[in-house]
């Protein structure tokens, strides 16, 4: 009797838990949250603008060479104002151009307000030093050492002469000298860029015609003006570093270089020490006579 009440309960029990799955399983199942709206896509990040700024510190008065110029980075946003893009036509502007004050490494430059550049108004009465003046002479590809001198280098002038006197002798008929010595170049013919010919827009010839604006005391423009008179100018660059006796235009006496000096061809063997007798006879005859 206990056992058949024991088997009952049992079968009870797994009935009722039969029943309880299955009514679980039949139950339909709880709304889930709700569906969050997808939003627009995040935008890419801007696209970054490079400009053209201070390689280095930089003091007023400098004139900007091509090393003083590096590229900078910047969001489009954050670009100051007046800022010149970095491109090699606005690098070509900007160099031989006049810092108007001091600027840090890093520093975007402005070209209406940080420089002045070469053909703006007032450029040579603000690059020259008080008491100073600028005096041009013209070059060419060679006498201007093929364009490779930039504003701000320091130069010598050196002139070139032949004297034409029938007496004198074959090594004495050709006389070099320098003129100046470092002098400061304020400013280039704007054509003339490093490794450039000057070529005429229509043609294309190399005309060789260039401009170089030196700056001088008064007395050195007298000097530069009587000099260009006499013969041919040429310009040669000064290192960097200035030398320890060497003041700005003040010349050690030196003896001027002769044709002779440099051509041994001119010297004659047999009269290095003679003496030379001209004899004119008539204005279309002369003689020599060697001793």
């Amino acid at each position: 009797m206990m056992l058949r009440a024991l088997l009952g309960l049992v079968v009870a029990l797994v009935v009722a838990c039969i029943g309880g799955l299955a009514w679980l399983a039949l139950m339909p199942e709880p709304p889930g949250p709700p569906p969050v709206a997808e939003g627009p896509a995040a935008p890419p990040p801007p696209a970054m603008a490079a400009v053209i700024a201070a390689s280095r510190p930089l003091r007023a008065g400098n004139l900007l060479g091509p090393d003083d110029l590096s590229r900078l980075e910047l969001p489009p946003g954050s670009i100051p104002a007046g800022a010149r893009p970095d491109t090699p036509a606005e690098r070509t502007e900007l160099v031989g151009a006049m810092l108007r004050h001091s600027i840090e490494a890093g520093q975007p430059l402005r070209a209406g307000e940080d420089v002045i550049r070469p053909g703006d108004r007032g450029f040579l009465a603000a690059v020259l030093a008080p008491g100073m003046r600028a005096v041009s002479i013209g070059v060419d590809a060679v006498t201007g050492t093929a364009g490779l001198i930039w504003p701000g280098d320091r130069v010598d002038l050196l002139l070139s002469q032949s004297l034409d006197a029938q007496s004198l002798p074959a090594t004495r008929r050709v006389a070099g000298e320098t003129v100046l010595a470092d002098l400061r170049v304020v400013a280039i013919d704007q054509r003339l860029v490093q490794g450039a010919v000057n070529l005429d827009n229509a043609s294309g010839i190399d005309r060789g015609n260039r401009t170089v604006t030196l700056e001088v005391t008064p007395a050195q423009a007298e000097r530069v003006a009587v000099a260009n008179r006499l013969g041919r100018l040429a310009l040669t660059v000064r290192a960097a570093l200035p030398e320890p006796t060497a003041l700005p235009g003040i010349l050690p006496r030196r003896p001027l270089t002769w044709s002779g000096d440099v051509s041994a061809a001119l010297q004659d063997p047999g009269n290095q020490t003679g003496t030379i007798l001209r004899l004119f006879q008539g204005p279309a005859k002369t003689e020599e006579i060697r001793f």
